[in-house]
């Protein structure tokens, strides 16, 4: 069923687990779907991570690749530098990051990070104080930063309430379900279906990745997922093995 108007919803400075309830609740009034989707999984995770340089690594470490993958790599670089900053990560060669699981574009990425840190290009705490275009651009800049990657730290991080990450590809998949659609949708149809849940689409996120971790998937599935992943990276940009997310 088409969602309502949305006229109505408000949104929250920042999402915390006080106010996530009260969106999916606001959702559900507006978008039966979305109703459906809050019965059968109960409330969505926060999913939440702190700020900073620790969290940007560990979102572009999730580019494209399974999150075991790489959980298991940031957790190996974390048993080596804990709490892991700027510093620590530069000190680190090439062969010992691809010890802990790092491609050669992942840890080039990553050491940009780090060094726009140290040399002040980058500046988390002003970045909390931007709004979402401007943190957005902000991440941007940085090679390897794509939109997804952007969008991540700021629903994630940040805590931003409208903050949509398109080119998902478990949003998309789960967007085609919840919504019965008769293929998966493209970033551009996922955004334009999304405006409708301005601006609490982060909450719609939440929503439709709990509804994509309900229902069983296999191991197939998710390696199809991830290929397609990397292909559509390799598309954009021949020259990466692993996406610019």
């Amino acid at each position: 069923m088409p969602p309502k108007a949305a006229a109505s919803l408000r949104a929250p400075k920042r999402l915390t687990e006080e106010s996530l309830p009260r969106c999916v609740a606001a959702l559900s009034k507006v978008d039966s779907d979305l109703a459906r989707v809050a019965r059968e999984c109960g409330a969505p995770q926060m999913w939440e991570r702190e700020e900073g340089f620790a969290t940007l690594v560990i979102t572009i470490l999730e580019q494209q690749v399974s999150l075991a993958s790489a959980a298991a790599a940031f957790g190996r670089l974390l048993a080596a530098a804990s709490p892991l900053t700027p510093e620590k990560f530069l000190a680190f060669d090439d062969a010992e990051l691809r010890a802990f699981g790092f491609s050669r574009q992942k840890a080039l990425y990553c050491r940009l990070v780090a060094r726009a840190v140290v040399e002040g290009g980058l500046d988390f705490d002003a970045l909390a104080t931007l709004d979402d275009d401007a943190a957005r651009a902000a991440l941007m800049r940085l090679k390897g930063v794509g939109h997804w990657t952007a969008e991540i730290y700021l629903l994630r991080a940040l805590g931003r309430p409208d903050a949509w990450p398109s080119g998902d590809l478990a949003l998309q998949l789960a967007a085609q379900e919840v919504k019965r659609l008769p293929a998966r949708p493209t970033p551009a149809e996922l955004d334009a279906l999304a405006e409708a849940w301005r601006p609490l689409r982060a909450v719609a996120a939440r929503m439709l990745w709990a509804h994509y971790l309900n229902r069983p998937r296999s191991a197939a599935t998710r390696k199809t997922l991830e290929a397609e992943g990397r292909a559509v990276a390799a598309a954009r940009n021949p020259d990466l093995k692993s996406r610019a997310g």
